[in-house]
């Protein structure tokens, strides 16, 4: 990480290489968030932290290590980077892990960016299994929508993906999310081959007798693991497709979220089905969205390393959130035209899916 200097400088990581951004008190406060690319940046994700209670083998690998805590931003340091978003014009944020709600008073964070004037949808991506704890807490804090993964509807299965997982947990926090009457409940799949892909159907099935919408994602190419070969285990969203449409007429809308997946209807229901489909149809083009990470590094691209360490700049400037928001309106320069997804190479992006948030 790297970290500002006494001129209020802060080195920003580009590809391994140092790229100095300033700052001036003297410069005008951004209306919004626009790259070199002519993108506007409306939606941020904010990882809360690596650690999860599930071990999903596309995730993380078997031995994985943890962030120490010491280096994880505060729950106040990150509504105070979420409020400069919004001030900028970010109107949804998405909050992640690892499994956000294994984090210790992360509710207080949610109650927070909820009050947040202009912030249209607060939303979190959760494996599920503490939902039955805090989706009413979570509602009442101000979260619009809840994206749930769930790989398999088969106990053995689900285990096998996710190391140590117990369905019954995951499908308890899904009906509690319902009952509590969130404004969306999403279902997330990733799926892979000779693992859970003759389970789409099913999985729509369940999204079907729940009016709930469910999307499938490729696996993304994020950190070393040697539980599979990713090559091998690749299933596209066009065979996904195809197989689905042996069981429902699929019409692709223009729908969206604000988030990559491209949408089908499925006439006279109410689910739709979405495709995140980083290989088969890049959506680089589009992006609207930057991460940040538990450790306050703000991330330009999902698949690239062009990132700056906004932990360095709110400890260096505790009171001053104009200095906050210049830099991330700088930082927009760092973002790249799109990623260098590769199935056939190891990754060039050695951080797990865990410490990227999903």
């Amino acid at each position: 990480m790297a970290s500002p200097t006494e001129h209020g400088i802060i080195l920003a990581s580009l590809m391994g290489t140092e790229t100095l951004i300033t700052w001036s008190r003297s410069m005008p406060r951004q209306s919004s968030l626009t790259d070199r690319f002519g993108r506007t940046v409306d939606y941020v994700r904010i990882s809360v932290t690596d650690r999860c209670d599930l071990r999903c083998v596309y995730c993380m690998a078997e031995d994985v290590k943890f962030v120490p805590r010491p280096q994880l931003l505060t729950l106040e340091e990150m509504a105070r980077i979420g409020r400069a978003f919004v001030d900028l014009g970010v109107r949804k944020i998405r909050v992640t892990g690892g499994e956000p709600l294994t984090r210790r008073n992360v509710v207080h964070l949610f109650r927070e960016l909820g009050q947040l004037e202009g912030l249209r949808d607060l939303t979190i991506t959760t494996n599920g299994t503490q939902l039955h704890r805090y989706a009413r807490e979570l509602r009442e804090a101000g979260v619009t929508r809840v994206n749930i993964s769930i790989d398999s509807l088969h106990a053995e299965r689900f285990r096998a993906i996710t190391r140590n997982g117990e369905l019954h947990r995951t499908l308890r926090g899904i009906d509690a999310a319902l009952e509590t009457g969130f404004r969306k409940v999403k279902l997330n799949a990733v799926i892979l081959k000779n693992r859970n892909h003759d389970e789409v159907a099913e999985l729509v099935a369940f999204a079907v007798a729940r009016q709930m919408d469910i999307s499938f994602i490729e696996e993304m190419p994020l950190g070393v693991i040697d539980e599979h070969d990713r090559a091998e285990a690749y299933y596209s969203s066009d065979r996904i497709l195809a197989d689905l449409r042996r069981h429902h007429e699929l019409i692709p809308t223009t729908e969206s979220t604000g988030g990559p997946s491209r949408y089908y209807r499925i006439p006279g229901l109410k689910t739709r089905v979405g495709f995140i489909s980083p290989h088969s149809h890049n959506f680089c083009d589009q992006c609207n969205r930057v991460r940040l990470t538990a450790e306050g590094r703000l991330l330009l691209c999902l698949g690239q390393e062009h990132s700056t360490d906004l932990r360095a700049v709110v400890r260096a400037e505790p009171t001053d959130d104009a200095a906050l928001r210049e830099i991330i309106v700088e930082s927009m320069k760092l973002k790249p035209k799109g990623h260098d997804f590769d199935l056939y190479t190891r990754p060039i992006i050695f951080r797990h899916m865990n410490t990227t948030g999903g």
